[in-house]
C-alpha cells in the first residue's frame, strides 16, 4: 500500500467543479485583485473564527508581520515566542524590526510553557533588560491551542500584547477557565492564519489572514497590505504589496464550507491512530490538553528510534514528515542571537524524536490501520 503524507489532489478533486467555476468567473469578470470574492471570504472567515474583523493577505507570514506593525511593535522591542515552530513566526517578528526571544515548550503539548514564560518575564523585567519585551506570540502548533488563560494573565500582569500564531489551527477551539469556548484567532489582540496549500484550509497557492477585534488595528492592516492606501492613490503610510488574490479567495470560500467537516475527519483519523498505538510503549502519541479541541493539522508521534522508524515506514510505502527537526535557536539564520545547544532542552529533545504520520481528511480507516500495523511491527 502506498500512503502519501498529505494527499492534496484528493482534497481538490472533491471540489474540482466548483474551483473550475471560480476560475472561469474570474476570467470573465477580470476581477483578480480585491472585489467581491475577497470581501466575501473575509466576512465568512471572520464568522467562522468568531472574530469581528478579518483582513485577507498574501501569506501567513504577512499576516503576522502586518499585525505586529499595526500594533506598534518595531525597533527596540522584543517579542517572546518558542523555538519549536516554523521560521515564519520569527521572520514576522524580526522583519517588523523587533527581536524574537525564546522560551521553552511544554513536553506534552509542544506549545509554549506558561511556567517557563513566567520565569523568563520575571527575570527580564527585574533586570530591566533590553530590548524590552512588548508582546508574546504563542504558536497553536500542530492544530492545538496553547495555554491561553495563563499566557493572557501574564500579559496583563506585565502590560504585554498577545498575538496568536494560528497558522496551523483553523477551527481549533479553546475552553477557557471562565467557561467560555473560544476559537483560535479570537483570543489575543490579533492572530495570523496561513492558507498555504497543505493547511487545514488551504488555497491553491499562497494566502493568509489577520483576525482581530480591534477596529483600528484592522484598518491599519488593510492599509499595510495595499501600499498604505486609505483610498486609491492616497497613502497614509508606507505599506506593502500583501493582497490576497481574488481567485484564491474564491477557492478558499469553496473550501471553507467544508472545513468543519474536514476537521472532524481529521479528528476521527487521529482517534484511530490513538487507539492503535495506545499499547506501544515505544511511541508517544499526541496529548490533547483538557482545554483544547485540536484540528490535527499534523499528527506527531515521538520515539527514540525516529530515524530507523521513518526509514522502515518508507520501505512499506508510508510517507512521513519531520516538523521540525532543527529548532530555530540552532538554525544558521539565528547564529547571531547568542543561543546555544542546551538552552531549550525540551524543544531539543522533541526535535530529535518527532515524526509526523500521514494526516489529511481523506485518510481512510484502512490506511491508518496499515500505518499502525507497520509501526507496531517495527517495534516487535
Amino acid at each position: 500500500m502506498k500512503i502519501p503524507f498529505l494527499d492534496l489532489p484528493a482534497a481538490n478533486i472533491e471540489v474540482e467543479d466548483e474551483l473550475i467555476q471560480i476560475f472561469r468567473d474570474s476570467l470573465r469578470s477580470a476581477a483578480f485583485v480585491g472585489g467581491p470574492q475577497v470581501e466575501g471570504f473575509e466576512k465568512e472567515f471572520a464568522e467562522f473564527s468568531h472574530s469581528s474583523h478579518c483582513i485577507a493577505v498574501n501569506s501567513g507570514t504577512d499576516a503576522l508581520r502586518f499585525a505586529l506593525i499595526a500594533a506598534g511593535i518595531g525597533p527596540g522591542d522584543a517579542v517572546v515566542t518558542v523555538p519549536n515552530t516554523f521560521i515564519a513566526t520569527t521572520e514576522a517578528i524580526s522583519q517588523c524590526g523587533a527581536k524574537p526571544v525564546f522560551v521553552d515548550i511544554d513536553e506534552q503539548t509542544y506549545n509554549m510553557d506558561p511556567g517557563k514564560l513566567e520565569d523568563f518575564l520575571k527575570a527580564h523585567f527585574a533586570a530591566n533588560a533590553s530590548p524590552r519585551v512588548k508582546a508574546i506570540m504563542p504558536v497553536h502548533l500542530y492544530g492545538q491551542p496553547a495555554a491561553m488563560d495563563e499566557i493572557l494573565a501574564l500579559a496583563e500582569k506585565y502590560g504585554l500584547k498577545v498575538f496568536e500564531d494560528a497558522c496551523q489551527a483553523h477551527g481549533a477551539t479553546y475552553q477557557s477557565k471562565d467557561g467560555s469556548a473560544k476559537t483560535a484567532g479570537s483570543i489575543g489582540l490579533a492572530a495570523g492564519f496561513s492558507f498555504y496549500p497543505g493547511k487545514n484550509l488551504g488555497s491553491c497557492g499562497e494566502g493568509g489572514a489577520v483576525t482581530t477585534e480591534d477596529a483600528d488595528l484592522a484598518r491599519t492592516v488593510r492599509m499595510l497590505r495595499d501600499h498604505g492606501q486609505a483610498k486609491k492613490y492616497y497613502h497614509d503610510l508606507e505599506g506593502y504589496n500583501g493582497r490576497l488574490h481574488a481567485i484564491q479567495a474564491g477557492f478558499l470560500r469553496v473550501k471553507l464550507r467544508r472545513l468543519a467537516g474536514d476537521n472532524e475527519r481529521r479528528r476521527q483519523a487521529a482517534a484511530r491512530y490513538d487507539a492503535g498505538l495506545a499499547g506501544n510503549p515505544n511511541v508517544i502519541a499526541p496529548h490533547q490538553a483538557p482545554w483544547a479541541k485540536s484540528v490535527y493539522h499534523l499528527y506527531i508521534i515521538r520515539t527514540r528510534q525516529r530515524d530507523a522508524l521513518q526509514s522502515h515506514l518508507a520501505e512499506q510505502g508510508i510517507a512521513t514528515g519531520l516538523h521540525y527537526p532543527v529548532p530555530l535557536h540552532q538554525q544558521n539564520a539565528y547564529k547571531g542571537m547568542g543561543y546555544k545547544t542546551g538552552d531549550f532542552p525540551v524543544t531539543e529533545k522533541a526535535a530529535a524524536e518527532i515524526l509526523s504520520l500521514p494526516m489529511f481528511p481523506q485518510l481512510t480507516a484502512e490506511q491508518t490501520d496499515y500505518v499502525i500495523a507497520k509501526i507496531n511491527a517495527f517495534f516487535g
